[in-house]
Parts: structure tokens; sequence; C-alpha cells
């Protein structure tokens, strides 16, 4: 029996995590709909739990006998929850409550959970935003994912249900799924690769903190060992980065000519988003990060290796 659960385990965030705890020695079971396509962790000793978000029964079977249950299952992207907002609502956090009120059932131990630390604080004017500063999301992604923590909070209260928010910056890496319209670093290096301008909103001064997906897997690793003294933890680099000091890394690393394309930058895009994670670093202590070329080195070699369909 598995001792840690995480939905979206075979997700782009997910994979990194399972094959991260594999190592650090836990049973781990991945939740999620059936796939066809081998999954993307490449840990052998995982143990699928085939089930769907949206059944309520399958929740309630796959957190049964689980210590820890980590949610970074999400059926919105940003982009798709901002064109139909009641989505979100109804798929994400309405059946995130169902997986608390399974967890409760079922006494799991603890909960973590992949909030957002980008829209999340919204746009406030400040250098960085650390946990104590006020949350002011415009968007319905970030939305939902507050909702989703004060449901987190509403179970501790009433049944002592455990748990932790992740709120993480803007992760990037090997496994990050261009095609979903979310994630600039991907995106823009998928453009590149297949000869076709890259977009960028905006004049390029806005600012991202850009956290490399192993050293996130890193951050999970070391949550799960021991357990948290607070409720929520900022997960990112601590450094700020503009889209125009992003493009010129992609020209050092892709070393190749490329075009970019222009175009205004959506309403709820936030200007500057930068984590202060000196909650976790003091708890924790500091983990060394991947730079930002080395992390794009590493993205672009994992792209051109995928197999082209």
């Amino acid at each position: 029996m598995a001792d840690v659960v995480v939905l979206g385990g075979n997700g782009f965030i997910g994979a990194h995590v399972v094959d991260r705890l594999v190592v650090d020695g836990h049973r781990v079971a991945v939740f999620g709909r059936p796939r066809s396509a081998p999954p993307r962790y490449r840990s052998a000793d995982v143990t699928v739990i085939e089930g769907d978000f949206a059944n309520t029964a399958d929740l309630r079977a796959a957190v049964r006998g689980a210590e820890i249950v980590i949610h970074l299952l999400s059926t919105t992207t940003p982009a798709s929850a901002e064109a139909d907002a009641s989505v979100d609502v109804r798929t994400n956090v309405i059946q995130s409550i169902a997986l608390l009120e399974s967890c409760v059932e079922a006494a799991v131990g603890h909960v973590y959970f992949a909030s957002t630390g980008g829209a999340i604080y919204g746009s406030q004017g400040r250098s960085s935003y650390a946990e104590t500063d006020p949350t002011e999301p415009v968007s319905p992604y970030a939305i939902g994912k507050l909702a989703i923590e004060g449901y987190l909070r509403y179970f501790h209260a009433v049944a002592g249900l455990r748990s932790t928010a992740l709120r993480i910056s803007n992760p990037y890496g090997p496994g990050q799924q261009s095609h979903r319209r979310q994630g600039f670093i991907p995106i823009a290096l998928r453009a590149i690769l297949e000869g076709r301008p890259m977009t960028r909103y905006g004049d390029g001064s806005m600012v991202r903190d850009y956290l490399y997906v192993e050293d996130l897997a890193d951050m999970f690793s070391v949550l799960v060992r021991r357990v948290p003294e607070r409720f929520v933890y900022n997960l990112g680099s601590g450094l700020g980065v503009t889209v125009d000091e992003v493009i010129d890394a992609l020209r050092r690393v892709c070393d190749m000519p490329f075009t970019v394309e222009d175009r205004p930058t959506p309403v709820t895009f936030v200007d500057r988003v930068v984590l202060d994670s000196t909650r976790f670093r003091s708890e924790f202590g500091d983990l060394e990060l991947t730079a930002l070329d080395e992390g794009i080195r590493r993205t672009l070699h994992a792209m051109r290796a995928e197999p082209r369909g």
C-alpha cells in the first residue's frame, strides 16, 4: 500500500515530484485517468490508481489508506479558466472539496495542495510578495486556487485535517506541454524549434519568478520529509526576470535566429510577480537552484529528444 498518493502525478510537475519521492524511499501511487501513452515519470516502482477526478467514489478509493495526499491535479489552465470561469469552479473547486471530504473520511495525515504564487497576489506593485501580503487575484484560475486554500483551512478547523498550501511561482523544465498555452519558456522554445516567431506580450518589461521544475521537486521532497510548521509557503527562486531577459537567455542557449511577435498584454496578466521564499528557507534551509540559462538548456535538450508524431 502506498503511503503517498499524488493526484496529477503524471503531469508536468507531478512526474518530477513522483520520481523524487520514489528516490526518497516513499511508496508512491499516482491517481489519474487511464492513459494509452507511457507515463511521464521515470520510476517503475509506482502504483497506478486509475480514476476520474470528477467521480467522488474514485477519489474515496484513491485516498483510502494514504498517509499523505499531494493534490497537483488541475482540470484547467489560466487560459482555459478565463475562457469559462464556471468550468474552473465546477471541475476544480467543487471536486477539490470532494477530495478533502474523502481525505477526512480516510483519516489522511496530511494534504499538500499546489496553489499558485503568481496571480494569487494580483497587481499590488510590490517588489516581491510574502505569504503575509494580501491576496488580490483577478483571474478565474487564481480565484479558484485561493478558494481551495480557504477550504483547506475550513476542513482543518472542523475536522482536524492537516494541510499545506504551496504557492508556486513560474515552474519550467522538461516535460512541460507547450500546447497547453501555459509556460512562456516552453511555448517560446517550441516556436523557435519549429521556425515560427515567438510571442511576446507587452513591451518585454513584465517580470516573473522562474523556478526550474527539478528544484521545485526538491522543495516538495523537503516538505514531505518534515511536517511543515506553517499553512502556506511561497515556492520560488526569489529572482525577478523580465520577458526581454528571458528572450536574451533563449538567444544565448538556442544559438539560432528567431523573430519576436508582439501582442497586447491580456488584462488579467500581472505585471510583476516575484516570490519572497524567506519562510521556506528559514524553516528548511537554502537549496541550490538551477540558473536560468542552464534550466533552459536542459529544457531545450529534452524537447529536441521528444519523439515527433
